[in-house]
């Protein structure tokens, strides 16, 4: 895979260097450039914003240099034999960046990254290049930054860990938390390592008990109770055909119960709790 990145700040990539995206770099795995936009402006003092029409508070991104950076940068990868690229736009007013979407980023070959600042990007620059491949308007959460290349370093190593040979383990991924296929899209539980005994505290002796199956039960309940506390969300939105029988006892423990729509709901005395 193919990743260019277009920044007035490429110091700020620099730990796609390091751990597991540094390694998938230097095996060849993962090509990733890294541009700075100020190369594309002409004037002395390399500006690269405007303020905005309308009035209001900011500055905007002006559309000269993105253009031209963008044309450059693809110009280039199509020299080098790069093909079917896609712009990734990191902003809050995206659509949530989820391991979903992660999977099918990752399915392509080529990816283009427009990390913002100062009140983003003139829209022309999207909607022109709209025209000439897939876009994906990204946000990593409901709030602000100060620019888009914490987005860009949070999208590289969610795609670049899906990428084949890059996690020692080709099976790590798939007990991720969100990872789509999986019955309901619930958060791992509490996971232990040696030794058994830390400060006084042992692990659950199901762990050591060698039965594989109440292994795998104690691990879906315990994902189960994780996902009811910390996201209620996930399990209100799950076609209840996803939870089997005794998932069902757990959540009825935890304050939950089916509703007639075929979702799950927490009962009003559980909330309170």
């Amino acid at each position: 895979m193919r990743l260019d990145v277009v920044t007035i700040f490429p110091e700020y990539l620099d730990p796609l260097n390091v751990s597991l995206v540094g390694k998938a770099r230097a095996r060849g795995q993962l090509d990733v450039r890294v541009h700075d936009l100020r190369r594309w402006a002409y004037d002395r003092h390399s500006t690269v914003d405007d303020t905005p029409y309308g009035g209001g508070p900011g500055m905007v991104m002006k559309t000269g240099p993105w253009g031209d950076a963008l044309d450059t940068v693809l110009a280039e990868g199509y020299e080098e034999g790069a093909r079917t690229p896609a712009l990734v736009v990191p902003t809050p007013s995206g659509r949530p960046f989820t391991q979903k979407l992660a999977v099918e980023l990752a399915q392509r070959p080529w990816l283009l990254f427009t990390p913002a600042r100062y009140e983003g990007i003139d829209r022309r620059v999207v909607e022109e290049y709209a025209t000439r491949m897939p876009v994906y308007e990204v946000s990593i959460g409901d709030y602000v930054l100060a620019g888009g290349e914490a987005a860009v370093l949070v999208v590289t190593e969610a795609v670049a860990r899906l990428l084949p040979g890059v996690l020692g383990n080709a099976e790590s991924h798939r007990d991720d938390s969100f990872a789509p296929g999986a019955m309901a899209d619930l958060l791992e539980g509490p996971v232990y390592t040696k030794p058994p005994v830390w400060r006084g505290r042992g692990i659950p002796e199901v762990l050591v008990s060698g039965h594989h199956g109440r292994i795998a039960r104690w691990r879906r309940d315990e994902a189960l109770r994780r996902t009811a506390a910390n996201r209620p969300d996930l399990i209100e939105r799950c076609d209840a055909a996803a939870f089997d029988r005794k998932d069902r006892e757990v959540l009825s423990i935890l304050g939950w119960a089916p509703a007639p729509g075929g979702r799950f709901w927490r009962r009003p005395e559980a909330v309170e709790e």
